[in-house]
């Protein structure tokens, strides 16, 4: 009988795919291919197989593969597989086949793009570390586990590969992984008490990504699913509610540490960003009378308002400083359906055009640091936003972009967000 391979030694399958020169061997095998959609052809193939060839060296990631995205799923998540809103089904195919098979329909004819398959499979790479995410708690240490996790992802992300950036660290895995719609919503509940096992440091991180992207997520159903409703919004994300206000008194709890501490600079002004960013999905929730969809989170809510309360005229002042303007970037401006999405956005650009964006998911995600990345974020959130014009999804009975970038929505949800943060008279 085969013995399992557990989670260590998956990711030093990981380790040994993602170090020296591999990556590199493959692409310049792949690319000797006739035309590019030969050589996409050749890349479809290991994927699906999820087989590795460079030279004489194979890579076979199958026997975790399929094991792992079989329990993940089981726990109630889709992690390599995306949703056909259309058809109502999940697709068959692993989401970086999907990608790949549209740039076979747009650049198939020409010839083998090296630097494209190199995003590709990295892309690939990116969605197994994501599913690896999810299974940190299965043995050993989740902590030392999720670090492990961190050094395959700065590998992945290093000089020996295509120069695409995905996400800023380990946790925002877990985030991305976990984007997808889900028909049956079993497996959020399970997976934040494991969250909650994790060190401070870790989930302090986690936090922040699920604080910025659950804002800029809820933000765009309040808008176009909810048509403004609050109250639909609310009976319609009872998974959410919860990721939501684990994010918020965690980053609280840190803001008060900082404080405390007479911490300032960028990792205060980091807290202070991911707080707002929250808030700004629905603050009266958290600060008023408590929804229906936070009834099984009374004790973090209560302490979240709590420590809100003590320092709310000190956060008032810090948060005006991330006031959106027509010309500087924030994401408060930036919102959409789901957070997977956006990453799929930025690499289906890096593919046509064969060219890797200097910029995370993450990266979207703040307006820091205040320099010229800016531009380059508005620019990226701005073609995300084309695409998807492109290509609009029916809501309400009526065609709308799934992804959005517009300053004049951004300063509305900050004004309204600060007008609910105010003390009642």
């Amino acid at each position: 009988m085969t013995q399992e391979i557990g989670f260590d030694d998956a990711c030093s399958l990981m380790d040994a795919a993602l170090q020296g020169a591999a990556r590199h061997e493959l692409v310049a095998d792949m690319s000797k291919a006739k035309d590019f959609s030969k050589a996409l052809l050749r890349l479809r193939e290991a994927m699906r197989a999820h087989v590795v060839r460079a030279g004489a060296r194979v890579l076979a990631l199958d026997p975790f593969v399929k094991r792992y995205d079989h329990r993940t799923r089981q726990d109630g998540f889709h992690v390599l597989n995306d949703w056909d809103g259309t058809a109502d089904h999940v697709n068959d195919e692993i989401i970086p086949i999907d990608v790949l098979d549209y740039l076979v329909e747009r650049r198939g004819p020409e010839p083998a793009d090296p630097r494209a398959l190199a995003i590709l499979l990295d892309y690939y790479f990116f969605h197994i570390l994501s599913l690896l995410a999810l299974r940190v708690w299965d043995e050993g240490d989740a902590d030392a586990n999720l670090d492990r996790l961190q050094r395959l992802l700065d590998a992945l992300q290093g000089p020996g590969g295509s120069g695409q950036r995905f996400v800023a660290n380990a946790e925002t895995l877990i985030l991305i992984a976990t984007s997808h719609f889900e028909v049956v919503e079993r497996g959020y509940e399970k997976l934040l008490k494991r969250v909650k096992t994790l060190n401070r440091d870790h989930q302090t991180k986690v936090a922040l990504g699920h604080a910025a992207s659950m804002g800029s997520h809820l933000r765009f159903g309040f808008e176009a699913t909810y048509g403004r409703d609050t109250m639909s919004m609310r009976d319609d994300n009872v998974a959410d509610y919860p990721w939501l206000c684990f994010a918020l008194v965690t980053v609280m709890r840190e803001h008060s540490r900082l404080r405390d501490g007479g911490v300032e600079g960028a990792a205060r002004d980091a807290i202070v960003e991911g707080l707002l960013n929250g808030l700004s999905a629905d603050a009266r929730a958290f600060v008023g009378q408590p929804p229906g969809s936070l009834s099984s989170c009374d004790a973090d809510r209560a302490e979240f308002r709590d420590r809100f309360a003590g320092s709310r005229a000190e956060l008032a002042g810090e948060f005006e400083r991330y006031r959106p303007s027509a010309d500087t970037y924030s994401p408060l401006s930036f919102f959409f359906n789901f957070s997977h999405n956006v990453l799929k956005g930025t690499i289906v650009d890096a593919l046509l055009r064969g060219s890797p964006w200097d910029l995370t998911f993450n990266d979207l995600l703040t307006a820091l640091p205040r320099d010229q990345s800016g531009e380059t974020k508005a620019a990226l959130a701005r073609t995300l936003m084309n695409y998807a014009r492109e290509h609009p999804d029916r809501i309400r009975g009526r065609l709308m972009p799934v992804i959005v970038y517009d300053p004049r929505v951004g300063r509305r949800a900050f004004a309204i967000t600060m007008q609910k943060l105010a003390p009642s008279p």
